[in-house]
Formats: C-alpha cells, sequence, structure tokens
C-alpha cells in the first residue's frame, strides 16, 4: 500500500531543523502503518512504544523529564538500541500519557539529533486539554486523511491508470473514460479507509466491505461513550447520526433544527467540536466575500458538515452495492451529496489550502479555495449536466481569475472557467 504522505515524511526526515512529529487524524485511517513501515523502509531500526495501558511507561514518564533516562528506559521497553539519526522512535497512542506527549518539547531542546514520531487516536481532543503544557513551536504537525482516489488505484493494482492520471495525459484519459468513470463508482462505495480498500483489493467482495464499513461506523460510536460526558453523548449522536440527511439537503448548511427541534449553536458546542477534533468530521465555514484573506470574510455561524470518508457516507446512508450496476446513479445519490464528500475529500487531502463555501441570495458555490494569493470557486457536478446557475452568479459578481466546475464531462477550458473531470480533480494544481 502506497501513501502520499510517505514522502511528507521523507521530508521532514531530511529537514535540517526537524521537530518531532504528531501525526493527527481519525482512527484508522492508517498512522500506526504509517510509522511501522516508513521506519522499516527508510531507518536503520525502529523502536516502537504504545502507551496505551502501558504501566512502565507511565512509570518512566512520571518522574522527569531527563531526556538521557528516558532514552534508556524506552530502549529497554522496545528492546532496541536507539541512535541518532538511525533510529526511529515512535510513540504510539501517546495521548494516554500526558507526560510522555509533554516530553517532546525536552526532546527537541536537549537531543534534537533523534527522530521521534508521535500518533495515536483521539489525539485531537487530547491535545485541545494539554495546550498549557505543550508549547508552540516545539513540534510539527501532519494530518492524515483516508486514501484518496489516486492512493486507491494504486492499492488495487491499477498503477498505470493512476499514472496517467498523475502525468495529466488528457488524449490517453479522455480514451479511457470509461474505465476511470468505472474506477471512480468503485471509490464512492469502498471510499479511502485502509482497511476497508486492502480488503477490496483483495476480495472484491462489496457485501463485505460494508460489513467492515459498519463495524468501523460502531467503533466510531463506542468512543463515544468512553470519551465524552454523558449530556454531551446524547447530543454528539443527534449530530452524527443527522449527518447523512443534513449532507443531502438541497440547502447544504448545517441545520440543528434539524436534529432538535427548537436546538440552538450553543448547546451542541461541544459535541460538534470534540466531532472535529477527532476527525470525524469536515466543518467548511462561509465567507460572505471572496476576497483575501478568505479567514476575514467567514461566517462561522453558517457551516455545511461533511463526514470523513465517502465509503463510510454510504455505508451509514445504508447505499445499496447495486448502484455500483446503474451508470451515474451513484455520482447523483443523496442530490450529489455523495460527489460533493468526495471532492472535499480530495481537496483535504492536498492539507494546505483553506476551504470555504459561499452563498448569494438564490445560488452557492459548493467550495471557494484561497491558493495563495488567488480565491478559486468550485462547483461540483455529479453527471455531465454543465449548467451551473450558482457559478455564473459568482463569476458575474466577483470576476475570478480562475473557475473549476468539476463533473463527468472531459477537461476543457473556455476563458477562465476550468472544466475538470471528477476522476482528474487530484490534479487540479497540476491542470490549473
Amino acid at each position: 500500500m502506497k501513501r502520499i504522505a510517505f514522502n511528507r515524511l521523507k521530508e521532514w526526515k531530511n529537514k535540517p531543523n526537524r521537530k518531532p512529529l504528531i501525526l493527527q487524524g481519525a482512527r484508522q485511517v492508517g498512522k500506526t502503518w504509517l510509522m511501522r513501515e516508513f521506519g522499516k523502509q527508510e531507518y536503520e531500526n525502529t523502536a516502537y512504544i504504545n502507551f496505551d495501558k502501558n504501566e512502565l511507561m507511565r512509570q518512566l514518564f512520571s518522574k522527569d523529564m531527563d531526556v538521557r533516562r528516558l532514552l534508556q528506559g524506552l530502549e529497554l521497553e522496545s528492546g532496541t538500541r536507539i541512535k541518532p539519526h538511525e533510529t526511529l522512535v515512535i510513540f504510539d497512542e501517546i495521548q494516554e500519557n500526558p507526560n510522555a506527549l509533554n516530553s517532546l518539547k525536552y526532546f527537541y531542546e536537549q537531543v534534537p539529533e533523534y527522530h521521534i514520531i508521535a500518533a495515536g487516536s483521539l489525539l485531537g481532543v487530547a491535545l485541545t486539554h494539554h495546550e498549557q503544557s505543550f508549547p508552540v513551536g516545539k513540534v510539527e504537525f501532519m494530518n492524515i486523511y483516508p486514501m484518496t482516489f489516486y492512493e486507491f488505484l494504486k492499492a488495487i493494482g491499477e498503477d498505470k491508470f493512476c499514472d496517467i492520471l498523475k502525468d495529466c495525459d488528457l488524449p490517453l484519459i479522455q480514451t479511457f473514460k470509461n474505465k476511470y468513470e468505472d474506477f471512480l463508482r468503485q471509490y464512492f462505495f469502498v471510499g479511502g479507509m485502509p482497511e476497508v480498500v486492502d480488503f477490496y483489493a483483495k476480495e472484491r467482495n462489496l457485501l463485505e466491505i460494508r460489513n467492515i464499513q459498519k463495524n468501523l461506523l460502531l467503533a466510531y460510536e463506542d468512543d463515544f461513550s468512553k470519551h465524552i460526558s454523558k449530556s454531551d453523548e446524547a447530543k454528539l449522536r443527534l449530530i452524527w447520526n443527522s449527518l447523512a440527511s443534513q449532507i443531502a439537503k438541497e440547502n447544504k448548511k448545517f441545520a440543528y433544527g434539524q436534529i432538535k427541534q427548537c436546538a440552538r449553536a450553543a448547546e451542541f458546542e461541544n459535541a460538534l467540536i470534540w466531532l472535529e477534533k477527532t476527525g470525524l468530521v469536515y466543518p467548511i465555514t462561509k465567507i460572505t466575500k471572496p476576497d483575501l484573506p478568505l479567514t476575514g470574510y467567514e461566517d462561522k455561524s453558517s457551516f455545511k458538515l461533511y463526514m470523513l470518508d465517502v465509503g463510510l457516507l454510504g455505508a451509514k446512508s445504508l447505499l445499496p452495492a447495486k448502484t455500483l450496476l446503474e451508470g451515474s446513479r451513484i455520482f447523483e445519490e443523496f442530490k450529489d451529496a455523495l460527489t460533493e464528500q468526495y471532492v472535499l475529500q480530495q481537496l483535504k487531502a492536498k492539507d494546505s489550502l483553506p476551504i470555504y463555501y459561499w452563498t448569494g441570495r438564490e445560488s452557492e458555490v459548493d467550495f471557494v479555495l484561497q491558493d495563495e494569493d488567488l480565491v478559486i470557486p468550485i462547483e461540483v457536478k455529479a453527471g455531465i449536466n454543465l449548467k451551473a446557475k450558482s457559478l455564473g452568479v459568482y463569476q458575474n459578481k466577483f470576476h475570478p481569475v480562475k473557475s473549476v466546475r468539476t463533473s463527468l464531462a472531459d477537461f476543457k477550458v473556455n476563458n477562465n472557467l476550468y472544466d475538470i473531470p471528477l476522476y482528474l480533480i487530484e490534479s487540479m494544481d497540476d491542470l490549473l
């Protein structure tokens, strides 16, 4: 299995001012596998430490922050000699040991020659609780997301088709358009959770795929009762259970009144923050005006809420496997909800561009990105119908330098409007 994040880890390794690295992301997006595989391929050896229910490590880090003593204890625990530059030290489930989390700043300040990567389930929540003991500037962060469409193609053995997309070989892509649409249908159903993709690559059993996805959803829901207060748990479940219907609305703005009569934003704030910090949902905020910087025009009271993975959204919505056999129907399910979720997921995986959306009186542009000094509107269409009234309103009002419309239609450029096929959206930067 090949992950795009692997190259970013190599860049981190070779930085002259490298700091301990913290991987963030939802459970089961592949953080542990990525760390161990990176250690296996890029280092002489790996010292792997799991802090979950680890009493010895709790004692080790509870005394003081003498890094030499800590390194000796880590060697004994991992059974590995830890050498500067040659050993990758992995702190897994680090949220279970706040002192170990805090120790990263001492490793950076006193022994920066040691390479340390940390990760853990619900780490985003843990970091929020320990902000005061976790100085800014002592560590680096990297977000890990579900596998992208290109990573999916590589995982199922379609490397050549993936390379054609990466090379933006437009004539060849158009020749094999039907093939790419078929791959895209598969991805909409399977999604990008590594366990699910790996099973699909080996077995191609769609019915069992849904069972694996449902078990993942149950595992997430099990966390609700373990890691959040009883009062917030009920509110969290109301939000979680309303996601599919919220995304499927014509007006996709998240509506508290749809999850509970007379519900107020303040009542659900903690539950919503928890879901966001765990990486299970992606809030996309509205902007009132597409001017730089976009952060200056956020309307935080209006937002759309997406799930972390298109396959899990389909599973939560009980989308049947037979939709794969019905042409473009899977792209149009739930009023294009799956297609929007897919596009958002590929954009999030870039982990660099702030993403917003814009609405006018009777129009809505699905996504608006800030790419350095450019503001780029993106209209998402599920099929090949290219009528984009909302994008037209936006263009007439704001005259963007470049606009994007993504659909199943072929690539073309008309003035400043770029039509990009859905299966090429990962290459949007190159095409623009």
